[in-house]
């Protein structure tokens, strides 16, 4: 029987529940009730825990007893695991008290989390189709999913060099352009060409322009202070005082004045207004660029790209001979996938048919065509279901064709299996069409743990556990497990209505009976 993934769920006021805390077995469990008892209320609030739909609850947690994979979303794996959500100022998801976005949530559980209700076109996408088939094909062939994984790297390749050859070719009917471009912004860094730190360097020099006279004025007025170095020493020598202290005050000096000199000398020589240009010149690349180390960077880059430009057409020719090489390789090896999938396509068709005849439903017709070239193949997988399109079929027999796939999906993928939850797969559904529409589920949930709601007493008769769903007159809404007895009540209630007959009573045991064979 199926693992019992979900163990326990808690909902505080959700709508017309106040509360309840239900504990959860393996396999199917079924949830029934009179019309507008909460049922789909109550499995609103267990998918919106999951990220299905907006959350109306002040409480919903729930204990899932599997290991999920958790590190692979950051998250640490815990026995069991709490899946939380709160609503107090704000609303918030939570596992294992790690706080969670409700897309984080809505990524991890669909990993484990199925919802089967409204129509959904993607349960038939190509890719879904495909993958199908390919399991068929590596029950038959063990190695075909790893010939299918290499041509998905394969593939993956080849569409990297076919979209630089085509950027390639984009570039090269504008590549004139480009290099004249290049050639331009190069040229106007070499016009200038900056060496780094020399912007500093040149403010230094222009703010020691403008105060050069100043300092010219300064400094020969403290010149003369050079006159009296003498007559201070004499002094010191008389009053029997070291002179050393002075002597180095007055060497060091004598070193600025002179540093200084040099430094006005050098600023005799300046064009001034040649520096002033050269401020400006910098400026403006520092303005275009940032600095002169960024400016340096864009010009070493347009220099790297002009020489690609140049080299363009050398660059093409070798692209063009390796998409081709690339291009016959994945050809062939797409022909070989193909052929594969044609040859064992029969017997998909053949088991899903096996279940759709199980389900009172018309046989469907797969046909694989070609297709374009993808990371899938050259095929297109494309379903009939006798002469009506899928598109067109009535809710409850969309369900059912939904139901001989995963069912086949669940023979030939080797799905770990998780949760699966059905909304009233069973409604508008003929006792015949029901019962088999049991079986089914009984089947999966082998593997699955599946909640599902339930019109039918067919389907509520084969599960591992079922719930009956109520609401009193206050309009609050309550679950309780059935025991044998209640359960032969509640199916009878489902047969003839609220006055139970006796004829709805032996049926309702026939019903069990037939189940626990």
């Amino acid at each position: 029987m199926g693992a019992s993934v979900i163990e326990r769920l808690l909902i505080k006021n959700h709508l017309s529940f106040s509360e309840c805390d239900i504990a959860f077995e393996k396999g199917l469990v079924v949830f029934s009730g009179p019309s507008g008892a909460g049922k789909s209320v109550l499995m609103q609030g267990l998918l919106s825990l999951f990220g299905y739909g907006d959350v109306h609850a002040d409480v919903i947690e729930a204990v899932v007893g599997e290991k999920l994979g958790l590190e692979a979303f950051g998250f640490e794996e815990e026995e069991p695991n709490i899946f939380k959500f709160l609503k107090a100022k704000n609303a918030r998801y939570f596992i294992n008290t790690q706080a969670v976005s409700k897309k984080g949530m809505v990524e991890l559980s669909r990993t484990f989390v199925n919802y089967l209700s409204v129509k959904d076109n993607s349960e038939f996408e190509n890719s879904r189709l495909l993958s199908l088939l390919d399991g068929v094909c590596a029950r038959q062939e063990p190695d075909h999913h790893e010939v299918v994984s290499k041509f998905e790297t394969l593939f993956g390749e080849y569409k990297t060099f076919k979209e630089e050859l085509k950027q390639i070719e984009a570039e090269e009917q504008k590549v004139e352009d480009l290099k004249e471009f290049a050639r331009f912004e190069i040229a106007k860094i070499n016009e200038v060409s900056p060496k780094i730190g020399e912007d500093e360097e040149l403010l230094r020099f222009k703010k020691s322009l403008s105060k050069k006279e100043k300092i010219e004025a300064a400094m020969q007025k403290a010149g003369s202070i050079f006159e009296l170095e003498s007559s201070v020493i004499e002094v010191l020598t008389l009053i029997e005082t070291n002179s050393s202290f002075f002597d180095a005050c007055m060497n060091e000096l004598r070193l600025v004045f002179e540093k200084q000199n040099e430094t006005l000398e050098a600023l005799e020589e300046i064009d001034v207004e040649s520096l002033l240009d050269r401020i400006e010149k910098i400026a403006q690349l520092k303005k275009r660029y940032g600095s002169i180390e960024e400016a340096l960077a864009h010009k070493h880059k347009r220099e790297e790209e002009l020489a690609r430009y140049e080299n363009i057409a050398f660059e093409k020719s070798q692209l063009e001979k390796t998409v081709a090489t690339y291009e016959r390789e994945v050809t062939q090896k797409s022909l070989h996938i193909s052929q594969t999938r044609q040859t064992y396509l029969p017997l998909l068709e053949a088991r899903l048919n096996d279940y759709l005849s199980q389900l009172y439903m018309p046989s469907l017709n797969l046909r694989l065509e070609e297709g374009a070239m993808s990371e899938l193949g050259c095929d297109a997988l494309h379903v009939n279901l006798g002469k009506v399109d899928l598109k067109k079929i009535s809710s409850g027999e969309y369900n059912r064709v939904r139901l001989a796939f995963l069912a086949t999906q669940n023979e030939f993928l080797l799905s770990r299996g998780g949760v699966l939850i059905l909304d009233e797969i069973d409604a508008n559904l003929s006792g015949k069409e029901s019962m088999s529409v049991a079986n089914v589920l009984k089947t999966l949930s082998l593997k699955y743990q599946i909640f599902a709601i339930s019109h039918q007493p067919q389907l509520s008769s084969v599960a591992n556990q079922h719930f009956l769903v109520t609401k009193d007159a206050l309009h609050v809404s309550h679950v309780v497990p059935l025991g044998d007895a209640e359960r032969i009540v509640e199916l009878a209630r489902m047969v003839s209505g609220e006055n139970v007959s006796d004829e709805a009573i032996v049926f309702a045991k026939s019903l069990l009976e037939s189940a626990n064979l």
